[in-house]
């Protein structure tokens, strides 16, 4: 027995319905066609989708606390840091690399 959210239930029906066999007989040709492969593929790319994002939300963290406190300085002095422009740089870069990644995930979906 697979259990399944009642959407999955009702994909699965549908496609049963749609090639005229019952859902266990849709399930296991899939799976011996090779969509266990593409399953397994898919759960591979989504754990390394996970784990990008993570890892750019920690980025994207720092660099908006070292923003902050610069901003702060510099609301404080009148001046601007000399970090400033270093910091902004990698802000422009993590942004590069979120459009790049981004890119990436479209073309392979497409």
């Amino acid at each position: 027995m697979v259990k399944v959210s009642p959407e999955e239930e009702g994909q699965l029906l549908a496609l049963a319905l749609q090639y005229k066999v019952t859902v266990p007989k849709l399930l296991v040709d899939s799976a011996l066609a090779g969509g266990a492969a593409a399953a397994a593929a898919n759960e591979s790319v989504r754990h390394e989708v996970i784990a990008q994002m993570f890892a750019t939300h920690r980025l994207l963290a720092g660099l908006a606390n070292n923003v902050n406190q610069m901003a702060k300085a510099t609301n404080a002095t009148g001046s601007v840091q000399a970090e400033m422009v270093a910091t902004l740089t990698k802000v422009r870069e993590v942004a590069d690399h979120i459009d790049r990644f981004v890119d990436e995930l479209s073309e392979a979906s497409s």
